[in-house]
């Protein structure tokens, strides 16, 4: 809930008012409160240094099928943040790399590599998130969008996912997805259950590969996203899945989790969330990437070439996916 720091005299009057609305008062000037202090602290920082040999994303990952990254189209290309000594304006972490959104000030896209068969288990302890001194402060959201109310700081690069190689590689790669720029506001509605079971049902049946994927994930821009703190937060979310299935051969699937917006409040704007396996070619439509080749391989897409008819599946497990 946005609260107009304008009316901070108001407030302060009525909690002293005794009666019904003492409570609610008390909450709003709490959340007011909250909201101020997350503004006023010095955010943490993670210097450009730090990130010395990080070589993120590799498009050569799976054996056999180079995945290149997705490249922005139209206004998209004016859209990218230049980052500068970045090749493709690309923030390379451990095992995943970042495409910032200039407009949004949130990722464009992240691409991981997973390594499922490598993977090491790093106990998630305290969360703590950082902003990336190799981007301007200005350009990337922080904590001040997070503090005082239900907006989940969502991982796009899921923490257990870039986890693998060597315990020191784990152990950075699971700092790195701390990042703000792998972050994207979500409400606590938001259905992981589904959403996060994709990955790792794709892995179960990636068996040629050792257990080998690759992913892209990335929100959704709409004109109607609604503005909460200033910033427009994305109603939908897609990603990309590159593998090599069981019979040997390239694969790709695409999903998107979404919701119709039908409401104006922060609060009531996310509802019900339906996950929905679709093709890499509507995935393009809707973000403005180019996936190149990548669409040749997902059996959605082709079908839709086939009969110029759109191809959805409304996915309530993972099981109910068509790979």
């Amino acid at each position: 809930m946005e609260v107009n720091l304008a009316i901070r005299p108001r407030l302060a009057d009525l909690v002293r008012l005794a009666g019904p609305a003492d409570a609610e008062a008390r909450r709003i000037e709490s959340t007011m409160e909250s909201a101020l202090e997350a503004r006023k602290r010095k955010p943490r920082v993670t210097p450009p240094e730090a990130f010395a040999g990080r070589t993120g994303y590799q498009d050569d990952f799976l054996q056999g099928f180079a995945v290149p990254l997705p490249t922005p189209t139209g206004g998209g290309r004016q859209d990218v943040l230049p980052i500068e000594g970045a090749q493709n304006n690309r923030l390379d972490y451990q095992h995943f790399s970042v495409v910032m959104s200039r407009s949004r000030k949130i990722a464009m896209f992240a691409a991981v590599n997973i390594d499922g068969k490598a993977s090491k288990s790093i106990t998630r302890e305290n969360d703590v998130w950082a902003l990336d001194g190799r981007v301007p402060l200005e350009a990337q959201i922080g904590e001040e969008l997070y503090s005082a109310n239900d907006l989940d700081r969502g991982h796009l690069v899921r923490r257990e996912d870039p986890n693998w190689g060597s315990d020191d590689e784990a152990e950075i790669a699971n700092e790195d997805t701390f990042h703000f720029t792998n972050c994207s506001p979500q409400m606590a509605a938001f259905n992981q259950r589904t959403w996060l079971g994709l990955e790792t049902y794709v892995l179960q049946e990636a068996r040629v590969d050792k257990d080998r994927i690759t992913v892209f994930t990335g929100p959704v821009f709409g004109q109607r996203d609604p503005e909460y703190r200033g910033v427009k937060i994305p109603l939908a979310y897609w990603k990309v899945i590159a593998f090599i299935n069981e019979d040997g051969r390239p694969s790709a699937t695409a999903y998107m989790i979404d919701q119709k917006q039908e409401l104006k409040t922060l609060e009531a704007t996310f509802g019900v969330y339906k996950t929905y396996q679709r093709s890499v070619r509507q995935i393009e439509e809707l973000t403005g990437l180019d996936f190149g080749e990548l669409s040749g391989f997902d059996g959605f897409s082709n079908e839709e070439r086939a009969t110029s008819a759109r191809i959805e599946s409304v996915l309530r497990t993972p099981a109910d996916m068509r790979v």
